[in-house]
């Protein structure tokens, strides 16, 4: 595995050099998911995701970034640290400048918390703005496939510390689980007719939206094994994609 924060400048080069010019930056949050998981879920899941990735596909791996946009999670339940969108805009785009500065061409941003989208996917457009063929993507790990997705919704839309997380935890990082909560964290999603977005103390009792009591230890590994597999083939195919159309093909022959 190519952990970028083992390397020195000099492997970080040779790296690039051998033909591996990319490199995958998981992103996570810390914030509450009801009385039974830890805080740390959505990191823990980006961080095992994307050691999992690298060891098959030898892209670098970049530090796990730790805290993202959970700001819809209100001040009502302890635990949440949340970044504005405009301070995870900013933090994104900045790595990702000094990723291309190494001589990287392509970088995967790792989502593992729905609410970091919009904001990574700002900082996406200013890299791919300002460093002409540096190519990003953007992959949620919940929606990496559609055989992840359909079991990440089996028992709510608005899903949120649910059976699928809560079964990936039992497989994951048990520590982060408490069994004896299971039972009654429970909440149903309340969300489904509404129009607007409203924030979790406005949709939730406990911060909870589905059914962790129905999780299960071989769920969980399931769960991972698909997201692991499916992942990988996403990073392979973009570690050898190329634009559609090459490099300084808009010069004025071409005009």
């Amino acid at each position: 595995m190519n952990q970028w924060h083992q390397m020195t400048w000099e492997e970080v080069s040779r790296l690039v050099n051998s033909g591996i010019d990319s490199a995958l930056l998981p992103v996570g949050a810390t914030e509450q998911h009801g009385p039974h998981l830890g805080c740390g879920m959505d990191s823990e899941i980006a961080s095992q995701l994307a050691e999992k990735v690298s060891e098959q596909t030898e892209v670098a791996l970049l530090p796990t970034l730790p805290y993202g946009c959970s700001i819809g999670h209100s001040e009502r339940w302890p635990g949440t640290i949340a970044l504005q969108p405009k301070t995870l805009i900013d933090v994104v785009k900045e790595v990702g400048d000094w990723v291309h500065a190494s001589g990287f061409k392509r970088l995967f941003i790792l989502n593992s918390h729905v609410s970091n989208f919009a904001p990574l996917r700002c900082a996406l457009e200013m890299l791919r703005a300002e460093h002409d063929g540096f190519m990003v993507a953007l992959v949620n790990s919940a929606t990496v496939s559609e055989r992840v997705k359909d079991r990440h919704f089996e028992d709510a839309e608005d899903w949120h510390a649910n059976e699928a997380e809560t079964s990936l935890m039992m497989a994951l990082a048990p520590e982060l689980v408490r069994e004896d909560k299971l039972q009654d964290s429970d909440d149903p999603d309340r969300t489904e007719s509404c129009v607007f977005s409203h924030p979790v103390n406005r949709t939730s009792l406990n911060g909870v939206t589905g059914c962790p009591s129905l999780a299960t230890f071989e769920k969980g590994q399931e769960l991972f094994s698909w997201m692991v597999e499916d992942l990988s083939c996403v990073v392979k195919k973009g570690m050898t994609e190329t634009s559609p159309l090459p490099y300084g093909y808009f010069d004025k022959t071409n005009l």
